[in-house]
Formats: C-alpha cells, sequence, structure tokens
C-alpha cells in the first residue's frame, strides 16, 4: 500500500468510502458480514483510513462502519465522518447530531471531520453565525473530538473560494469530485488550483463517477490497452490522480470484495500518467463529453437579450452535467439556491438569445428539456 504523509501521520493513499457499501435487499439494508470481511481484508492489506457519513445508507452507514472497526485497536485506523449540511433543517442541530455521531460509530473522537457538501444551496446557512456551526466544530477539535476538521464540496469555484475565504485558515483538508472526465468538465483542475493556493491538501471522492470510468466501449479502452496493456479500465482513473500532487487520499465507494481487491493492487504501486497517457485520457474524455451536451461557451452575447433575465450559460452548464451524468443530484441542489422565476421553467421559448448566439445551440429547446429532465 502506498501512503502519504499528513502532518504528522501516514494515511493510506486508498480509503474505503462506506457509501456503497454491500447490501441485501435495498440501500438501506447493508451486508454487515459481508462489510466485515471486506473491511478485514482493507485493514490487512494496509487500508487505515475509512470514510462514513450521516445520510450513508440511510443512516446505517455510520452505525455498520463503527462494529467492523471496534474490532481493532482505536489507534490502527482513521475514521471519517461528517455534519449533514447537505439538508438545510440541521444547521441548527450541530452538538445533537454530533453527540449522535460518536455514539452511532462507538468512538470518543473522530480522526477527521469534514463540513459535508459544500455548495450553492448550503453557502449562507454554512457561514451564518447564527448556526454557530463553525464555531462548535472548532470547540470540538480544541477538545481532542476532531483530530483535524476540513470540508467536502460539490459546489462551483466561486462556492469554494467563499467558504475558503470565511474559514480557510482553520481547513486542514478539502474532498471534492475528481477524476480523468471532471478534471475539464467540472472545473476540477481550477478547484484543485485553487486549494493549491490556501495549501490544502485534496481528498478524491468519485474517482471513477459513480463506477461510469470503470468500464469504456471496446474501441475506446483500446487505445488506452495499447499504452498499458497491463493496465485495468479503472486503474487508469487512480493512475491519473496518482499525477496529481496535492492528493492525499483517494476515497473509493466499493460495493464488492473483488472491487476491493483490484484497487488495493493497483495502490500498490505507484505509477503516475506521462504526458502522452494524460492527453489521450483527456482526449477520450472531450469525445465522451460532446456526444451529449450543448456547447456553450459563456461568451454571454444572451443574456442582454433575454426578457427573463435568466442566467443562460449557468442554466446550460447545469443542463450539460444532468444530461451526461443521466440525473443526480447536482444539477437541482444547485437549482434550489437559485429564485424561481429564474430556473429553466421561465424560458417563455422566444428564441431572442438564439438569434446572437455565435454556437447557434437551441437555447430555448435546451431550457425545455431540462425541465422533462428535472420532472
Amino acid at each position: 500500500m502506498i501512503y502519504k504523509k499528513f502532518q504528522d501521520i501516514e494515511l493510506s493513499a486508498l480509503g474505503m468510502g462506506a457509501m456503497r457499501l454491500p447490501t441485501v435487499e435495498n440501500y438501506s439494508d447493508i451486508d454487515e458480514k459481508a462489510t466485515q470481511e471486506m473491511v478485514d481484508y482493507a485493514m490487512e492489506h494496509g487500508i487505515n483510513y475509512y470514510d462514513t457519513a450521516w445520510g450513508y445508507h440511510d443512516g446505517q452507514s455510520e452505525m455498520v462502519m463503527g462494529r467492523t472497526l471496534s474490532h481493532y485497536p482505536r489507534d490502527s485506523f482513521f475514521l471519517a465522518t461528517k455534519f449533514p449540511g447537505y439538508d438545510l433543517s440541521n444547521m441548527d442541530k450541530v452538538e445533537t447530531i454530533f453527540e449522535e455521531q460518536l455514539k452511532k460509530c462507538g468512538v470518543d473522537y473522530f480522526d477527521f471531520y469534514l463540513f459535508h457538501n459544500v455548495c450553492e444551496m448550503n453557502i449562507d446557512a454554512y457561514l451564518d453565525p447564527q448556526y454557530g456551526i463553525y464555531e462548535y466544530l472548532m470547540q470540538q477539535k480544541k477538545n481532542g473530538r476532531i483530530r483535524h476538521l476540513g470540508f467536502s464540496a460539490h459546489g462551483s469555484y466561486n462556492v469554494m473560494k467563499r467558504f475558503l475565504d470565511a474559514y480557510g485558515e482553520s481547513m486542514e483538508f478539502c474532498q471534492i469530485q475528481l477524476n480523468w472526465l471532471d478534471w475539464e468538465f467540472q472545473g476540477a483542475k481550477e478547484k484543485v488550483s485553487l486549494l493549491n493556493e490556501y495549501h490544502i491538501p485534496v481528498w478524491v471522492m468519485e474517482p471513477l463517477r459513480g463506477g461510469k470510468l470503470a468500464t469504456l466501449p471496446e474501441e475506446t479502452a483500446e487505445k488506452l490497452s495499447v499504452l498499458r496493456p497491463d493496465e485495468s479500465v479503472p486503474s487508469w482513473a487512480f493512475r491519473f490522480l496518482q499525477g496529481i500532487d496535492s492528493v492525499t487520499v483517494t476515497l473509493s465507494g466499493m460495493s464488492n470484495f473483488e472491487q476491493l481487491r483490484e484497487n488495493i493492487e493497483t495502490f500498490e504501486t505507484e505509477k503516475p500518467l506521462n504526458k502522452k497517457e494524460t492527453d489521450t485520457l483527456l482526449s477520450i474524455a472531450g469525445e465522451m463529453v460532446s456526444k451529449s451536451i450543448v456547447p456553450c461557451t459563456a461568451c454571454r452575447y444572451c443574456t442582454a437579450h433575454c426578457p427573463q433575465g435568466l442566467d443562460i450559460p449557468s442554466l446550460l452548464e447545469l443542463y450539460n452535467e444532468h444530461s451526461f451524468t443521466g440525473g443526480g443530484f447536482l444539477a437541482p441542489m444547485a437549482l434550489q439556491a437559485i429564485p424561481q422565476d429564474k430556473h429553466p421553467s421561465a424560458c417563455i421559448g422566444c428564441r431572442s438569445c438564439e438569434a446572437v448566439c455565435p454556437q447557434q445551440i437551441k437555447i430555448s429547446e435546451a431550457m425545455a428539456d431540462f425541465c422533462t429532465k428535472l420532472n
């Protein structure tokens, strides 16, 4: 197992995420026996970082991970969980939730604790002093019940910048969605640069984009095989991340034993991609994305011609994400922070924007399709 230096400790470069544990019948019914076998194998093969959260597996993940890890000395693993700010109704419950999390996990302290999912929807609440979230968590750190404090983010660059401007001096790490497809598609490259400015190491989530990058069309996979015949398609995603200096821990939500075994095998060696390999991978990413998105360049000619005052480039960016992913929570979450009269549903189909679009995008049709996909 590769290990990365973080302050005065050594963390396994591969961390076990507990959002997609093996289940019996449904998402909340975790197969605890299979999970124990996976944790045992992970511990035996050097994984020492385990990531769970309040809402994973409908609230069951923290308890199962607490029970499975209880078989090991407390100082032999690092446990991470998060304050569930993705639900605004939790904002005034930080103390209650934190105390309950300690009980659910059966521990006296958390090695790593995060503000969960900083995004457009909750940034104002996270920064609002009336909730006292930051102050409470900093006090728990002072009390030794949190060893390291950080945050995860699905929000835009600007949202992350707001959070860092407020709390950046106290943040020790940040967890972002980072993979070779989102390096440019979701602006992950710029987010990594932002974190580098604050000297904050990167934790990776969704390295395989929920499994989307675990398999590729045969013709596409062959392009990679020519360059690295012995490398599997999933391992290319991890090798890409190994070439980013600030990446410390890569989390993988492994849902079966075989995924765990294969990922551990990959992380036994550090073989970052060279320039040719990286360029090939990013070229494939561009081809994949271009097939399902509209080519908006955010020139903003359209906005001055919209009688509804819609931020068309931002809406098209969300539309592209939602279309490419085939749904998901990112676009709906971002739209919650936008007034209803600025949603895609506010488009009246006048096509004034289309008359000045250099890319000749059929914007009104995209807005209508976006509404259909959201419903």
